[in-house]
């Protein structure tokens, strides 16, 4: 009888488990276990005049996209666009950010730039 009541509380916390595995791979929740808070999207002013594309490396829950996002967008006229699945970041320009700008928003943060492309 206790085997079977342990058995039923191991398997109790198991389903548990996989249930928050399963949100976290799909995006839902983050690994800090709380939900990540939305990030207001950047309105920039004036034209567009440059995209670069950011292959970060780090980046494991939405509490990272949210922090990424919101580090890029320190950047003087830039908004950034994190996809957490591809592990990059798309940063849209009102005036030429150089790539050294975009390292330096990120160094210390924990995420680390991999490449970055023109968009």
């Amino acid at each position: 009888m206790t085997t079977a009541l342990v058995g039923l509380i191991v398997l109790a916390c198991l389903g548990v488990a996989a249930k928050h595995i399963y949100k976290l791979f799909k995006g839902e929740t983050s690994c800090c276990g709380t939900e990540a808070p939305r990030v207001p999207e950047k309105k920039l002013s004036g034209p567009i005049v440059g995209e670069k594309v950011v292959k970060i490396s780090g980046m494991t829950c939405g509490n990272c996209k949210n922090r990424v996002e919101m580090l890029l967008e320190d950047i003087d006229g830039a908004a950034a666009q994190v996809n957490l699945h591809r592990n990059q970041a798309t940063v849209k320009m009102t005036r030429d950010v150089s790539d050294d700008e975009i390292k330096t928003a990120l160094a210390g943060s924990g995420y680390e730039v991999v490449s970055i492309a023109k968009g």
